[in-house]
């Protein structure tokens, strides 16, 4: 069976590439692991996803934001940025900012809920679950490949979504830069006494890291980020040790918190792919870039990436020119590269300076905050890309 495109990955990668080719004309098929009932009714996970403006209209164009419940999206009004025990912060406020907000916190399953029901009604997109590709290979023409029941797709472009542990990137032989952090991030949500006032906080404590970031009403997404060791300790708790633990390490800012439903453990392992496509293939999502959670743009860059290879295969189809070619490829790689990989070197450089614990680190973490802070500038170049304000496409 030949397609125009094949996506390896159901992911929210994958879906809002094949929505973004919804009046391509092209024949999409997207081979997925999971069930069809997970892909429409995904379990909450945890994690709670900050989009910036630019996702935010890029999720708006493939008319999935409007399927998100308003009353789950969190508006961040303000974010600070906390280091070890010093009264002295980093502040990014949202004067001048349209929508009065920096970004907007969302569910990760409502994300991949909202995606799925655009997708799956699409007649030029077939999906196939419960299902794993087993090799993979491409020629001069196309792509084909072998599913693990014994059949094989063929397509013009292999297209991979399939996580930052991407089995067909390493198949297609392209390399990753990968940083195990040997840390676990724990995420889960609490509700407060006191009001957050939709600040958003980052809070670099020694021997760990708190994230506390506002949703609707008093309730809060927790991240706390710890060396592999410690995670288990944590996630094992008590309720009543983690509320206390959790309220105190935060200073009691917002009154007495308690945890609502479930703990999430995830580890932290960030990978950027050395090269972005091989003959008629190519990597978006995770597959193409995974990022520590610290500067929240992991799916942000994501959702970018997939739309600048959609644009790229949509000018390809409207010069009749043939989708799967290097030239096609390569014009995505580079301008996909350009976003990244700043951003990639500088999240890890980042987490590196602020979670080291050696003395002239400790110094220097706060000579940074407070240059950032002081600087106008150097401070509104970083507001600008960690909310893309005002981002070029």
């Amino acid at each position: 069976m030949k397609y125009d495109i094949l996506v390896v990955g159901a992911g929210p990668a994958g879906l809002s590439f094949a929505r973004s080719l919804k009046d391509s004309g092209l024949n999409i098929l997207i081979i997925e692991k999971s069930s069809m009932d997970d892909l429409r009714n995904p379990a909450p996970d945890g994690r709670e996803i900050a989009l910036t403006h630019l996702s935010v209209q890029l999720m708006q164009e493939l008319d999935a934001w409007q399927r998100i419940p308003a009353e789950s999206i969190s508006p961040i009004g303000e974010a600070k940025v906390l280091n070890g025990n010093s009264p002295y912060f980093l502040d990014f406020d949202s004067k001048n900012v349209a929508g009065d907000a920096l970004g907007y916190l969302v569910p990760n399953y409502l994300i991949r809920k909202a995606l799925f029901e655009e997708v799956e009604p699409l007649t030029n997109v077939q999906i196939v679950t419960d299902t794993v590709v087993e090799s993979l290979g491409t020629n001069s023409q196309g792509g084909v490949v072998k599913l693990e029941n014994g059949e094989t797709r063929e397509a013009t472009l292999i297209v991979a979504a399939d996580s930052r542990f991407s089995v067909t990137r390493r198949e297609m032989g392209i390399s990753a830069s990968m940083t195990d952090f040997a840390k676990t991030a724990i995420v889960c949500r609490m509700e407060h006494d006191l009001p957050h006032e939709q600040v958003a906080y980052e809070c670099f404590h020694y021997g760990r890291t708190l994230a506390i970031l506002p949703m609707a009403g008093n309730l809060s997404s927790i991240v706390i980020t710890v060396h592999n060791e410690l995670a288990e300790q944590i996630s094992n708790m008590s309720e009543k040790q983690f509320n206390l633990d959790i309220q105190q390490r935060f200073g009691n800012q917002l009154g007495e918190m308690r945890l609502v439903g479930e703990r999430f453990s995830y580890p932290l392992i960030a990978v950027h792919a050395n090269k972005f496509f091989a003959n008629r293939f190519a990597l978006i999502g995770d597959a193409a870039v995974g990022m520590h959670p610290v500067t929240a743009h992991g799916f942000n860059l994501g959702l970018r990436g997939q739309a600048t290879l959609a644009r790229e295969i949509v000018r390809s189809v409207s010069r009749g020119e043939d989708i799967g070619t290097r030239r096609v490829l390569a014009k995505y790689e580079r301008q996909h590269m350009r976003v990244t990989k700043p951003m990639y070197w500088g999240t890890n450089g980042i987490v590196g300076l602020f979670t080291d614990e050696r003395p002239p680190a400790k110094v220097l973490r706060n000579i940074a905050l407070r240059i950032a802070n002081n600087l106008p500038p150097i401070k509104r170049i970083i507001k600008n890309r960690l909310t893309e304000i005002s981002p070029t496409r």
